[in-house]
């Protein structure tokens, strides 16, 4: 009994020596720092409040988080709140997405858009199916789809492997295609058998030589893969218009800049624009050259300056005949993605997409082109009332990016331009990377697809149409000044046949 109780006393003095050993460096760490703060000149708050100056910047750092937990209301936050991003995780879950005692979201602000229903509303059984869509008609293999929300331009680098591979597994199973982003054909691409558009981004990654130019036979060799149906030529994106992508070094790893055929570590930094691209001209001749070499369609991405930019490239058009034209134009949102982007970039430059589509619908019909070019929609495009504002105006396909990384788990950290994503969507830390699974997570970029399609055809049906591509500007209003509404017809009068 007496070895027993000796024992405890020598372990407690143990305790207690530990105890007091590490108060006493805790305490001197506390002085240094005290030392530190009160000598340095750069930081006034931490000069003059030494050690408790410096819970200033975390709880800065933390404000973002607790802010869209604790103090925001359900419809406050930006770039997307609350209720935005729970409909996305409830449609992703394929759990019950109806509400009660009336809706918490605000018809009275400048923008809210409002849909009119019809006093005879379509029957379930009077519903058309969906309409097949045909992309370069002059292409030696034209793509065609009968979906119409798809999965905007992510590239692997920017995302991680197996956010990247539950994407291409989920759009497998919808039936939707995605889009590579800049960043070159990745095997995660090829492990869902799903459609594929691959985007040629200012840097040609991916379908680069060393010098950094179009290496045309890679393409040739991209053009023969059969699940790459389409090539997009990026002249620009919302997060960062006239400034190429950018994705920093401790995102590049050996296997991402063996893709992209730049050196591993260092910062991925693209041209402002395609060097060999000054002119509408020269837009076409690229476009012609891609679509030629490939034998698929060729289309451009790009957010919309001033509209004097299609005057010229629609008039281009014109003297050299339709056959010239892009299949497509992806009309990007001015008002930011989930790329790293200077904020005077992300904050400032270019159109939103609530005129930049109506303009570039409307531009192409002043010209008689609409039928020949397809107009694809991004850019915040996530709910229901988004989609089908956007088939209103005269879209012919939506796609998203950032609701599909809610579909994957997202929850908006707003980690995306570093490495320490907490959901493994957009880091390569594999200890982070591990709670993505790609087989759970397709599961759920599957049925956000398909939730937002049959959301689409309820808006549709209630307006009295037969399917969501047959709506148009008369069929929604838009909240002006003093609580009053105008058609979007009135406010666009064009209204061009997209169904």
């Amino acid at each position: 009994m007496d070895s027993v109780i000796g024992l405890t006393f020598e372990v407690l003095q143990g305790m207690a020596v530990v105890f007091v050993f590490v108060v006493g460096l805790g305490a001197a760490a506390v002085m240094l720092t005290f030392v530190l703060d009160r000598l340095q000149t750069t930081h006034a708050i931490r000069r003059n409040y030494p050690v408790i100056g410096r819970f200033r910047y975390l709880f800065e750092h933390l404000g973002e988080f607790f802010r869209q937990y604790l103090f925001s209301h359900d419809r406050e936050e930006l770039p997307f709140n609350r209720a935005q991003r729970a409909w996305v995780y409830r449609a992703a879950k394929n759990v019950d997405n109806t509400a009660a005692f009336g809706s918490t979201r605000d018809l009275r602000p400048e923008g809210a858009v409002v849909f009119l229903n019809h006093p005879f509303p379509t029957l379930k059984e009077d519903s058309e199916s969906r309409a097949t869509l045909v992309f370069g008609p002059h292409a030696r293999q034209p793509y065609h789809t009968d979906h119409f929300f798809h999965i905007s331009g992510m590239s692997y680098g920017a995302l991680s492997q197996p956010a990247v591979r539950a994407l291409s597994l989920g759009a497998a199973k919808a039936g939707i295609w995605l889009n590579t982003g800049e960043g070159g054909l990745a095997p995660a691409h090829l492990d869902g058998p799903c459609d594929l558009v691959f985007q040629i981004g200012t840097a040609k990654f991916g379908v680069r030589d060393s010098a950094g130019r179009l290496d045309e036979q890679r393409l040739a060799e991209l053009g023969q893969i059969e699940r790459i149906r389409m090539f997009e030529l990026k002249l620009s994106q919302g997060a960062k218009p006239g400034k190429g992508g950018i994705l920093p070094g401790d995102k590049v790893t050996a296997e991402i800049a063996g893709i992209r055929n730049i050196p591993a570590g260092q910062d991925a930094i693209s041209p402002n624009r395609h060097p060999e691209i000054a002119s509408v001209d020269q837009l076409l001749d690229m476009i012609g050259h891609i679509r030629e070499i490939s034998g698929k369609p060729c289309g451009f991405k790009t957010a919309i300056g001033p509209s004097s930019f299609l005057d010229d490239l629609c008039q281009a058009i014109l003297e050299r005949g339709s056959d010239c034209a892009p299949d497509f134009i992806t009309v990007d949102s001015g008002d930011g993605g989930t790329g790293a982007a200077p904020m005077s970039l992300m904050d400032d430059v270019g159109l939103p997409l609530s005129e930049a589509l109506p303009i570039t619908v409307d531009k192409l019909s002043e010209y008689g082109l609409r039928d020949r070019i397809r107009v694809i929609a991004s850019g915040k495009r996530v709910n229901p009332v988004d989609v089908a504002w956007a088939f209103c105006v005269g879209a012919d396909i939506v796609v998203s990016g950032r609701g599909f990384m809610f579909a994957l788990g997202c929850i908006q950290a707003l980690q995306c331009n570093r490495n320490t994503c907490p959901t493994g969507v957009t880091t390569h830390n594999p200890r982070l990377q591990r709670g993505l699974v790609p087989e759970d997570k397709a599961e759920r970029v599957a049925w956000f697809a398909r939730n937002m399609e049959k959301e689409l055809y309820n808006i549709a049906h209630s307006c009295g149409v037969t399917r969501p591509r047959r709506l148009r500007r008369e069929h929604a209003r838009i909240m002006t000044g003093l609580g009053r509404s105008m058609l979007l017809s009135e406010l666009w009068p064009t209204s061009p046949d997209n169904s």
